[in-house]
Parts: structure tokens; C-alpha cells; sequence
């Protein structure tokens, strides 16, 4: 059975592991600016307060595992009065060892395994959108362990390293994802599959992607009429069903012009085109530049050498 939420991860490509254990004592409190990468933490030991922008403050305790597919600014404390010191995630990555906060000396008061990892799809953003802003799982033992190993696969130079966090990340971003309940989830891809009727139509729409589906057939296969799922899919999903068929068409498209020796003629049959013309229309009124300059700009920056491949591989 095609699984969206599975097809979603594999296209986004996590990669670029880091991972820190960081600790707080006392009065301590940190603040980071919106840093964009997907980040995540798990809880060792103890507990701490949580504050994200535009969220409402939680208290994490041991176990619990958060996620944030684009990292917006947030706060991390203990529980007495202080204010948060400015920290740069950038920088602290650069700090050896483990980061303490608070009070140097003593036991913490909690422990916590944090990191961040990099998305290699060129249509992150799109992908990223249908994911809540914040994920807060409690009690999810395989989260734990998940984080573990990435930790050790990411902090030692074994072989196949690189593989091996790809698929670990892989495993971690779905496992973390169906621990959450769509349907108190904001609009997005969750809180589609998170109801059977919707999901029904999505895993159709995922599975045979160059269909020339109809909101009348989609709404027939999840067995609603067709005003009633037209609106029960726009609200649930934050896009209109033709919006997130063309939107998951153009993802497939992207991926399929950074391959090499793949032609326009069959990456416009692949997405759903009966021509290279209509694609090309369709792609650059989408994406804002033609398939073949898409294509030409990001063999380029694969070539090694480039001082844009360069820029890539100082970024992982």
C-alpha cells in the first residue's frame, strides 16, 4: 500500500546529522533565533520548560521527544525566574563536548540529546509546509533509542556512516510523526491521513501520481460527495485537492530533473503531462524558471568542483 507520510520523508532527504548532549543547573535560560534547519531533542533526565514562538510553553520531562521541521525561534529553561541568554545554534555546534547552562558545577538538574540535520530536497519548503510546526511525543521508548543511535552513528567515522544516518533520520522522522494524532493537528499532512476518507483518496492520489485525477473521482473513491470532500480536504490539508496533486507533481518533477540522463519527454509523463511543452508551461508557471534551466542549474551545482558543490559539501 503507498504510504504518503512515507513518500514525503523519502523525498525531503534528511541528511548532515548533528547531535549534542546539553544540560542546565540552577537558574538557566537559553534563547535561538529561527534557524530553519529541522531540529530535534530528547529528554535523558529531568525536566524543563519549552517555548516556542507561536506556541504555547510546555514542560518537557524524561522521555519525551520534540520535533521541529523548520526550527522557529524558541526558548529553553529551568523552572526559576531569569533571562534567556542569546545562543547561536551555528556556534554552539562548533563547541567541543557537551554545553552546560546554569550552574557549572554540581549534578544538572536535566539532561537533554539535542541536534539538528539538513533536508536535500530542493522542494523542502513545499514539503516542510504540510508538517505541524511542533511535534511533542511522551513515552515513545523507540523514539529514545532512535536518537541514541543517531548519536552514536553521528559522533563516530564507521563505514557507510553517511547511509546509515540517512536511513536512521528516515526512520526517526516517520516514527516521530505517526506517534502524533492528526486529527488535533494543524492543517497539513497529519491531519489528512488522519482521516480515513481523506487518506483513502490521498494514498490515490500519492500512488498514481500522472492520473488525470478529478475532484469528482476522488471524492467517489472516499465515498463523500463531492462539495463535502472537496471541503473536508481543503480544510484538513491546507490545500485544495488539485493544489496538493499539482504541488506533489512538481516535488516528483523536481526530483526526477536532478537525475542524470532523465529527459524532459518522460519526466513530463512520470508527473502527469501528455507533453514536454505542457510540463514545461505547468513547471515554470509552478517553480518560476523552465525545466531545463532547473535541471541545468542543479547538475551544476553537483559537479565537483563548483564553487556551488563546494558551498554544499562545507555545508554538511
Amino acid at each position: 500500500m503507498v504510504d504518503p507520510l512515507a513518500d514525503v520523508i523519502a523525498l525531503l532527504r534528511p541528511r548532515a546529522v548533528f547531535s549534542k548532549v546539553i544540560s542546565g543547573a540552577g537558574a538557566w535560560g537559553v534563547r535561538y533565533s529561527a534557524f530553519g534547519q529541522p531540529s530535534f531533542c530528547t529528554l535523558l533526565e529531568g525536566r524543563c520548560l519549552l517555548a516556542v514562538q507561536g506556541q504555547e510553553p510546555i514542560t518537557l520531562e524524561a522521555g519525551d521527544f520534540v520535533l521541529m521541521p523548520a526550527t522557529p525561534g524558541f526558548t529553553l529553561s529551568g523552572f526559576e525566574p531569569v533571562v534567556p541568554v542569546a545562543i547561536d545554534a551555528l556556534q554552539a555546534a562548533g563547541v567541543e563536548g557537551d554545553l552546560r547552562h546554569g550552574r557549572p558545577d554540581g549534578p544538572p538538574d536535566v539532561r537533554m540529546l539535542g541536534g539538528y540535520f539538513a533536508f536535500g530536497s530542493p522542494d523542502a519548503a513545499l514539503l516542510v509546509s504540510l508538517l505541524p510546526a511542533l511535534l511533542h511525543v511522551r513515552g515513545i521508548e523507540r523514539l529514545s533509542v532512535l536518537v541514541r543511535l543517531v548519536r552514536e552513528e553521528s559522533t563516530e567515522q564507521r563505514a557507510g556512516r553517511e547511509l546509515v544516518l540517512g536511513r536512521l533520520v528516515e526512520v526517526l522522522l516517520i516514527e516521530a510523526l505517526r506517534s502524533t494524532t492528526g486529527e488535533g493537528a494543524p492543517p497539513g499532512l497529519l491531519r489528512g491521513l488522519a482521516d480515513a476518507r481523506l487518506a483513502a483518496a490521498m494514498r490515490l492520489l500519492h500512488g498514481e501520481p500522472a492520473r488525470a485525477w478529478t475532484v469528482d473521482e476522488l471524492a467517489r473513491q472516499a465515498a463523500l460527495s463531492r462539495s463535502a470532500f472537496f471541503d473536508r480536504f481543503s480544510r484538513a490539508v491546507g490545500l485544495r485537492p488539485m493544489e496538493y496533486l499539482l504541488a506533489w507533481r512538481m516535488a516528483l518533477a523536481k526530483d526526477l530533473l536532478r537525475r542524470p540522463g532523465m529527459a524532459l519527454v518522460e519526466v513530463a509523463e512520470r508527473v502527469g503531462y501528455s507533453s514536454a511543452s505542457s510540463f514545461s508551461t505547468a513547471f515554470s508557471r509552478h517553480v518560476g524558471q523552465a525545466p531545463g534551466q532547473y535541471q541545468n542549474s542543479t547538475r551544476q551545482r553537483s559537479v565537483p568542483g563548483t564553487s556551488s558543490s563546494r558551498a554544499s559539501a562545507m555545508s554538511e
